[in-house]
């Protein structure tokens, strides 16, 4: 069963939080997070992505970008920009995207849960990525971005949200790219102890987004109870920050695809090879409507392709996934992409960037092709990591994106 505990938040004052709350820090390059911050001294992103103070071409794994981030963590809290909270408080973040509203609990979850998994995950990690954001909490001896939970709803824990969502909220500010946000502090006392409880009733967790961080907060408590002859399991450093989403707020993307060239193929040599496990044809749709269907740009013409009866295997977790068949019977067998995560040829659109983002690659000349996808469901993902297996990379896109610096978790309080 699930456990999760309240924590002394440290968070921004009122009258910078919507200038200092800021994208993940691992949505933008160091190019787009520089130009975000450049009329911005209160960005977060100074903390998260610390190479935008320094020079170009940085190494970011380098010293030199970790004490960059702990000198301006430590700026903001010394010019009392964020101040933490005298109290353990659960946190509700609630965020209006369009017609879409998502309201999760932002909370300690348990490492001790993801090393038993039942906090689930579906994804590999890289091992690059993980000593990043060792480094980065170590440096900082602080959670400073949320990975992002999902549990199958019940009727419990949504009345427990909305008692929480009937006091004021202690944030509401809309960014730039029309995404509302709005923030409770959880100070009761019996609500707190009743979203434990409730909690403790959810046998499994699913990581949504977040694998490194989640992956990089474990480590980190196992080093520190390894150097702890007194651990009890209590301390903060066995809890990460999560935020937790019920499952039928989900909102996922396509995790789209372009790739630079056709593997030598002409362009009839190409169609002729995805006849053979894809019924093809010129459409003027330009994102699927079903699972099992693509949608393919080359040379100004999208052409809708549907996946063939015996292409792939309907009672396989991962094998029926769309960017698995897409992978299996198309990427690799006719363009030659044999591991898209090392394939310097392909590369990936989040779904948040529009077909249009396609269109315009191509059109570019930087890439040949490009193919659009039906989203990948909750259910599926469940059913993945339900399974033990993972997906493959670059599967999901959710949106909208939780802010890093709403709320950060110290280990040292």
């Amino acid at each position: 069963m699930a456990r999760i505990e309240p924590f002394k938040g440290l968070r921004p004052t009122k009258d910078i939080v919507s200038k200092l709350a800021s994208p993940p820090y691992d949505v933008l390059n160091s190019a787009e997070a520089k130009k975000l911050t450049a009329d911005n001294p209160y960005s977060f992103l100074r903390v998260s992505k610390a190479e935008v103070d320094l020079p170009d071409g940085v190494d970011l794994y380098s010293d030199e970008v970790y004490n960059k981030a702990r000198e301006n963590f430590s700026k903001f809290i010394a010019d009392k920009l964020m101040v933490q909270d005298s109290e353990k408080h659960f946190y509700l973040y609630k965020q209006v995207w369009e017609n879409h509203v998502q309201v999760g609990l932002a909370a300690g979850a348990s490492c001790q849960d993801y090393q038993d998994d039942v906090i689930k995950k579906h994804e590999y990690t890289r091992e690059d990525k993980e000593k990043d954001r060792m480094r980065h909490i170590e440096t900082l001896a602080a959670h400073t971005g949320p990975v992002f939970l999902t549990f199958k709803h019940n009727d419990r824990i949504d009345a427990l949200f909305q008692k929480g969502m009937q006091k004021e909220p202690e944030y509401d500010f809309t960014k730039t790219n029309g995404v509302r946000h709005i923030f409770y502090v959880l100070d009761d006392e019996q609500l707190i102890a009743d979203l434990k409880a409730a909690f403790a009733g959810v046998a499994v967790l699913y990581v949504a987004d977040g694998h490194h961080r989640s992956a990089a907060a474990t480590n980190v408590k196992i080093k520190r109870q390894q150097a702890n002859p007194n651990h009890t399991g209590n301390e903060e450093y066995n809890f990460f920050l999560a935020v937790i989403f019920p499952d039928n707020q989900m909102k996922i993307l396509p995790y789209n695809r372009v790739v630079k060239d056709l593997n030598g193929l002409s362009k009839e040599e190409f169609f002729a090879k995805i006849a053979e496990k894809f019924a093809c044809e010129p459409t003027k749709e330009k994102a699927p409507q079903e699972s099992g269907e693509f949608c393919l740009y080359v040379e100004g013409q999208w052409y809708k392709l549907t996946a063939k009866q015996g292409s792939y295997d309907k009672n396989d977790s991962v094998a029926c996934l769309d960017v698995s068949i897409m992978q299996n019977n198309l990427l690799d067998p006719v363009l030659g992409i044999k591991n898209p995560r090392k394939d310097k040829r392909i590369d990936f659109v989040g779904g948040i960037r529009g077909t249009g983002e396609l269109e315009r690659l191509v059109d570019s000349g930087e890439f040949k092709v490009a193919i659009s996808f039906f989203p990948t469901t909750i259910q599926q993902l469940f059913k993945v990591a339900d399974s033990g297996n993972v997906m493959p990379p670059k599967s999901t896109w959710f949106e909208p994106k939780l802010e890093d610096g709403l709320v950060i978790h110290m280990l040292d309080e």
